[in-house]
């Protein structure tokens, strides 16, 4: 069967004293791994509320002031074929707004890191973009 394409999926990326909420991934892409929450963009569904909806939805928090980071390939499986799955991760930046954090049923554990101390093992891109928004010159 041929692949029909991307897989549109949102990561919040959410930023709270100098600290990054992950969440300890419990169904692939990459399950048993820590990353941001996020998952699939409904039909109709904005990326920036996506990414509001997974991340109320994966932890109870409520993140606002969202903004675009980028885009991300996840081509799983032979590379750049129709027997490959590709998800093209919108990477969103949100402040924490409201809650306390609690892992979902898709979450196996959550926590706030700072990005000098990453729990592993971890999904893709999560340090590189851990740092882009708490370090020098970050991404406000």
């Amino acid at each position: 069967m041929k692949n029909p394409g991307p897989r549109l999926a949102v990561l919040a990326v959410v930023v709270h004293d100098d600290k990054v909420l992950l969440v300890r991934r419990a169904n692939p892409p990459q399950a048993g791994a820590w990353g941001f929450p996020g998952g699939k963009v409904e039909a109709g569904e904005t990326v920036l509320d996506a990414a509001r909806r997974e991340l109320h939805e994966e932890t109870g928090l409520t993140g606002g002031n969202a903004r675009l980071l980028e885009a991300i390939d996840l081509i799983e499986g032979p590379e750049r074929t129709s027997a490959g799955v590709h998800h093209l991760m919108i990477a969103v930046r949100l402040d924490w707004l409201t809650g306390q954090p609690q892992p979902a049923d898709d979450a196996l554990a959550l926590c706030w890191a700072s990005p000098h101390a990453l729990p592993k093992p971890l999904c893709r891109d999560v340090a590189r973009l851990a740092q882009a928004v708490t370090g020098p010159g970050k991404v406000r």
